[in-house]
């Protein structure tokens, strides 16, 4: 993807282009040009069909060199996981975060490596290692850079990032550390400011602490995943959770809960073992399948602050999701193999949340034929992953290259999102009418952010688009 000249703003005037996540819900990448100064809002992995991935991924519409720094929301890796091609490229400036995303960025960019070589490995197995080699998009080795470019800042304090440009983070309520950014651009005439959303949590959820105040802004640029749509009650799918697991007890199968490593394993966990102290579910073993998973434990123990009051206590008392109370993490490659075979009912809970890849496969491939267990699906499923599949009207499903019997009941549960919804958005900006300049919705598909801007327009924003690639808008 090429830049991309956009007429309009003076020179003299500070813009923000959007690079990733316009029109879309993954890569979420946005730069704010004032002055000589370039100033990355998240630098995250655009996902997709393999080669378009890493065509776009290993090409930036700007000099990386020529990027003052790096502001990151939050550390699911469509928001940070390309921090490390930024670098590699000649990228040598500061990388802010909060102190929880810091930790967390050493979990979640090592294991990103980890896949990205061993997605080079399969594609040069699957080609007969004919040359050129496809190389990695980047190594272990680079991710360890990246750690040398991190500076934490804790919410509400405001920071530096050029002698013209400050910021500070906001509670974005999503997953552990994540955060809103306002930003503040000193001008010749007036200071400029720039609210940017990040990825915004649900109200009501447990675990964190709630999503903050939004602030006013010049432009307030807003994520849009679902905003076109309500999400299933809370307590309602949690009584559908306990209700399948009772089923499936009864029938003296196993339940295999696919969960993506940060934020929603954690949720399910805090659920079930909710569940468990209640007698909502039967006593049994549940197991968290996962190394990343116990990383990401880690962190969370190593920041009450950042949890609901609730959680930070469970935690100090040595309960909750560090393990105990039912749940046993496991890290072990030859006991995870082992899980799937051992008598009696058992939860399992393992990663990718759609199935395509991580250990759920190696569970699915020896249960997915047995009548008695069930697979809970408690997040989305995109199109031609298997969780998508096994979620379809026939009678086989087909991975690791083959078809299995699919006999395992299969349970669709949507309403864990992490995600807010209209309702939530609706909550968090209706006070905005008049105190904001522009709106500019990204992170969602075309159909979620044209209807959020729709009720925007209704709540009383006068400014509000929809943006794609390359797109620029004025701040102020």
């Amino acid at each position: 993807m090429k830049p991309t000249a956009t007429p309009g703003p003076s020179t003299s005037d500070p813009t923000l282009t959007f690079w990733g996540a316009a029109g879309g819900v993954t890569g979420s990448m946005h730069l704010i040009e004032t002055g000589n100064h370039k100033i990355l809002l998240d630098c995250g992995l655009h996902q997709g069909r393999r080669e378009e991935a890493r065509q776009r991924n290993g090409h930036f519409p700007f000099h990386a060199h020529q990027i003052d720094a790096v502001i990151v929301s939050h550390a699911h890796i469509d928001h940070c996981g390309n921090l490390p091609t930024l670098i590699r490229q000649g990228f040598d400036g500061p990388i802010y975060c909060t102190p929880p995303t810091r930790d967390l960025l050493r979990v979640m960019l090592a294991d990103s490596a980890k896949i990205q070589e061993e997605d080079a490995a399969h594609i040069n197995i699957a080609r007969n290692y004919a040359e050129p080699w496809v190389q990695p998009l980047y190594t272990v080795h680079d991710v360890e850079k990246v750690f040398t470019r991190l500076v934490s800042v804790p919410y509400g304090r405001e920071a530096d990032v050029t002698k013209t440009v400050r910021f500070r983070f906001i509670e974005a309520g999503h997953v552990l550390g994540s955060a809103m950014v306002h930003a503040t651009i000193a001008a010749p005439d007036r200071d400029r400011t720039l609210t940017f959303s990040g990825d915004m949590g649900r109200r009501g959820l447990p675990i964190l602490k709630p999503t903050g105040a939004v602030p006013p802004a010049d432009v307030l640029v807003c994520e849009s995943t679902y905003g076109n749509r309500l999400h299933r009650s809370f307590a309602e799918t949690v009584t559908k959770l306990y209700a399948a697991i009772r089923d499936t007890v009864e029938r003296g199968g196993k339940v295999l809960v696919p969960a993506f490593s940060l934020g929603r394993t954690q949720l399910i966990i805090h659920v079930l073992q909710q569940g468990l102290r209640e007698g909502k579910i039967p006593k049994m073993p549940v197991y968290v399948d996962s190394p990343l998973a116990s990383e990401v434990a880690e962190v969370y123990r190593a920041h009450p602050n950042s949890l609901s009051a609730e959680i930070a206590q469970a935690l100090r008392e040595g309960h909750g999701l560090l393990g105990g109370d039912g749940v046993t993490y496991v890290r072990d490659f030859e006991e995870s193999t082992l899980l799937a075979t051992r008598s009696g009912p058992a939860v399992i809970i393992a990663s990718s949340g759609m199935c395509d890849a991580g250990r759920i496969q190696q569970h699915l491939k020896q249960l997915v034929d047995d009548p008695r267990c069930s697979i809970i699906l408690v997040s989305f499923q995109a199109p031609g992953t298997v969780g998508r599949k096994l979620m379809e009207p026939k009678p086989t499903v087909r991975f690791q290259g083959r078809d299995w019997n699919k006999w395992i009941e299969v349970v669709h549960l949507d309403g864990f999102s992490g995600h807010a919804d209209k309702n939530d958005f609706t909550a968090y900006l209706k006070g905005l009418a008049g105190q904001v300049g522009k709106v500019r919705l990204i992170h969602g598909e075309r159909e979620q952010a044209d209807a959020l801007a729709d009720t925007l327009r209704g709540l009383g924003f006068d400014d509000v688009a929809v943006p794609v690639p390359g797109d620029r808008v004025t701040i102020g």
